[in-house]
């Protein structure tokens, strides 16, 4: 049982020991030099939830892997303009990597992880709980994996873990959620930009290549964003703009009061690295590159390098496209390109 030190692993413990299972807790260390690292805190939370649940705790140290992996290609990633999805990563590379591998190494028959989703026969569906439905963010994870992956609180919704925390009398029942990146702690995907990619201030060009305002460094934008540059004072500002392009090695975004050209209707996605749980099935389909976006209605083509999108949508390259059919969670890919079409 990975153990965050979190109210959802802890649950997820006391569940599976309430099921006469034999548990044993794992608390990941990853500490990146330079970053807050809630690694400390954490740690003596999953151990407190480890004793109160009377069960073998260890610790496996994946700093390494973390800044091979996840870290540091997804700094490359920012640096060249595109929007990766580190989270995505972190579950693909360490929590179903790396740390499945360990667990598995040390004779274990499955692994559990508090996530909210749920896997049966080796597919992947949605959490039951729809605010907390963390499925967008394991569409990446090996159906291998997955086969021999329980999501205890995955058929349940947050309130009701609460009051299982409470009733089961865990050490954290009243811990906040965590915030900000993977295993980084309270810190935005911004501030870590702003530390790792040295931004510089660069122009804001309308549709024409004019130079209209100032923005705080390409790096920290991504397509459809409204917010967190300025325009010039002699430039309108009655409509909000929207950033419809960016070059990295200008260092400049192409912002747009127009949030789509007109007539435009739909997107054709580029995808590559795909990962497709169970049968691809092409066809109709529904799809996001958000977590928490509402589906929009798509079709995947065969082959499964290229989805549709029956709506306009300017899309980072670089993050990831899920598609689902109801419930079910069919994989995804990342986004190399979109391209509006009438």
């Amino acid at each position: 049982m990975g153990l965050s030190g979190g109210v959802d692993s802890a649950v997820s413990a006391a569940l599976l020991k309430r099921e006469g299972r034999d548990v044993t807790g794992v608390f990941i260390k990853i500490q990146i030099p330079g970053y807050p690292c809630p690694a400390a805190r954490d740690r003596i939370e999953a151990m407190r939830v480890a004793a109160h649940l009377n069960i073998p705790f260890i610790e496996v140290d994946l700093s390494k892997e973390y800044e091979r992996e996840v870290f540091l290609p997804s700094i490359g990633e920012f640096k060249k303009g595109n929007t990766p999805n580190p989270d995505t990563l972190c579950n693909e590379k360490i929590k179903f990597g790396a740390f499945y591998d360990f667990c598995m190494s040390r004779g274990a028959d499955v692994v559990a992880t508090g996530h909210y989703a749920q896997a049966r026969e080796g597919l992947l569906y949605m959490g039951a709980d729809k605010n907390k439905d963390q499925s967008y963010f394991l569409w990446a994870v090996r159906q291998e994996a997955l086969r021999r992956t329980l999501f205890p609180v995955g058929s349940m919704e947050k309130p009701a873990v609460r009051s299982l925390a409470k009733k089961f009398g865990l050490p954290n029942a009243r811990r906040p959620d965590s915030q900000g990146l993977c295993f980084l702690g309270d810190i935005s995907i911004e501030d870590m930009l702003e530390r790792e990619a040295a931004p510089e201030p660069g122009s804001v060009l309308d549709e024409h290549g004019a130079v209209i305002g100032e923005h705080r460094g390409a790096a920290l934008y991504t397509l459809g964003q409204r917010h967190g540059f300025s325009l010039y004072h002699d430039v309108p500002h009655e409509e909000a703009r929207y950033v419809i392009g960016k070059d990295a090695k200008k260092n400049t975004i192409t912002v747009s009061a127009e949030k789509f050209p007109q007539g435009m209707r739909k997107t054709i996605v580029a995808l590559e690295h795909a990962n497709w749980i169970g049968e691809r099935g092409e066809g109709a389909c529904e799809a996001r590159y958000r977590y928490r976006q509402a589906l929009m209605p798509a079709m995947l083509a065969e082959g499964g390098k290229e989805v549709t999108i029956d709506e306009p949508h300017y899309m980072p390259q670089g993050q990831s496209l899920v598609l689902y059919r109801g419930e079910r969670c069919l994989g995804g890919g990342v986004i190399t390109n979109a391209t509006l079409t009438a």
